[in-house]
């Protein structure tokens, strides 16, 4: 079983920066491939960054050159650093993890990741 606990996100103004965390409670083998995603109101959950253990990444295309997912081993802890945030990027954000690899995707439906955090919220101001 794995438990997964977000922390970092807040109110920031347009163009500035945060980083989220996520950490990781048990069989580090469920955690394979590792993403973040954001659900805004109204919207649909969409994927924003994934992460395999081997190091692959992919990013939606709006955050490729601002957002960066990585992962410490040893303190089991996934992160994302977010710069020049935009008011688009204002999301509950989520973090992710799933056993397989076939699917780590940005793009792939979020049924494929079995393990969820309860979420940390983004705000951005103009």
């Amino acid at each position: 079983q794995v438990q997964l606990v977000e922390s970092g996100g807040g109110a920031v103004q347009a163009g500035g920066t945060l980083r989220l965390s996520c950490a990781v409670f048990g069989n580090s083998y469920g955690t394979n491939c590792m993403g973040w995603f954001r659900q805004a109101p109204g919207k649909e959950r969409e994927g924003v960054a994934t992460l395999r253990f081997d190091g692959r990444t992919t990013y939606l295309d709006s955050v490729q050159d601002r957002f960066s997912i990585s992962r410490d081993v040893a303190k089991n802890t996934l992160y994302l650093e977010m710069n020049d945030l935009k008011r688009e990027d204002m999301a509950m954000y989520y973090c992710a993890g799933a056993p397989s690899t076939a699917y780590c995707y940005y793009y792939t439906n979020a049924t494929r990741f079995p393990y969820w955090g309860q979420g940390t919220q983004v705000t951005v101001s103009s």
